[in-house]
């Protein structure tokens, strides 16, 4: 990931700083592509594997990716779809947790099936988490 900085810059309109999170120790960060234009990101993510569960710190889509007239849809889910695999495969069950922006909390209700646990924590359960993965991540 770290060979793809220059894509994913605040001054390209990404709105996180991801050399930052590259530099963490505690935390992974990767990169979501299709499979015939690999160089392009679409989207990022970076979280911690915990014991229990898998924390996501980022999560965002590329800039062509937002709005009404994105290039393509889902990128979030496809994001939180890995999340959730990395935490079954990692003895996590599934399990998924992240703080969520308020204006974005129904939208995790609604389209990840993830429950709110008061102020801004999100959690996303193993049955939820299994939909995700099997949604998105059809392989």
């Amino acid at each position: 990931m770290k060979e793809d900085l220059q894509q994913i810059q605040k001054n390209k309109d990404w709105n996180f700083n991801w050399r930052q999170e590259l530099n963490l120790n505690d935390r992974d960060v990767y990169k979501l592509s299709i499979v015939n234009n690999s160089k392009i990101i679409q989207g990022a993510i970076s979280l911690t594997v915990n014991l229990d569960h898998v924390f996501v710190h980022l999560l965002e889509n590329a800039p062509f990716n937002r709005g009404k007239d994105k290039l393509y849809e889902g990128v979030p889910g496809n994001l939180v779809a890995f999340a959730c695999k990395l935490s079954f495969q990692r003895g996590g069950n599934g399990f998924v947790s992240f703080q969520s922006k308020t204006k974005l909390i129904d939208y995790y209700i609604n389209k990840l099936g993830a429950y709110h646990f008061g102020n801004h924590l999100m959690v996303i359960e193993t049955i939820a988490a299994q939909k995700l993965v099997d949604k998105y991540l059809k392989i």
